[in-house]
């Protein structure tokens, strides 16, 4: 029931993510999500809560793997998305519903402070190493980067085409070897 409250809320959001829609995707009757959950919103907390858990995974195998600071942000900018269906977090940061209740807001602006710490971290790391000058501010790339990357999931969802994601992304990567100047 998670993963089909997940998929739901990316593409329908929250008031378009029915009881009835979640039985049918996960195959099960009301007897089990009433049995699991309280009610729709409990069990969208969790759905947000795992894709929250999903995006740190995938950010994490970038942000820690071989190379310099600028090669692993590009790769974590590179990897693999579905980017016309935009972030499956992200997406629910521009949801009314989600953003007023704060307890399903919480664990989308917990994820999003989280890849925001762990950039600044990278970046820390890139300062340490020599790779970046001191008067880099690892918070300000971080948010900087957290920025191109969500606005690009919106142009090219307006869009209608990856290309705007695609020059987003490439862009920052260009401007990051401008940081070590």
């Amino acid at each position: 029931m998670i993963r089909s409250t997940q998929e739901l809320l990316w593409e329908r959001g929250y008031v378009g993510t029915s009881p009835k829609a979640i039985q049918r995707a996960a195959d099960a009757g009301q007897g089990s999500m009433y049995h699991h959950f309280a009610g729709k919103a409990e069990l969208a907390k969790a759905a947000i809560e795992r894709s929250g858990a999903e995006l740190r995974a995938a950010a994490e195998v970038q942000l820690t793997g071989d190379g310099s600071a600028s090669e692993r942000i590009a790769g974590y900018l590179e990897r693999e998305r579905d980017v016309l269906k935009g972030c499956k977090v992200g997406r629910l940061a521009a949801d009314p519903d989600v953003i007023a209740d704060p307890v399903l807001r919480e664990p989308v602006a917990e994820t999003f402070e989280w890849l925001r710490k762990r950039l600044a971290e990278v970046v820390a790391e890139g300062k340490r190493s020599g790779e970046y000058p001191d008067s880099l501010d690892p918070d300000r790339i971080a948010a900087t980067v957290a920025a191109v990357l969500q606005g690009g999931y919106v142009l090219a969802r307006a869009a209608g085409s990856v290309e705007p994601f695609e020059l987003a992304v490439q862009g920052l990567i260009d401007l990051l070897p401008e940081a070590t100047k």
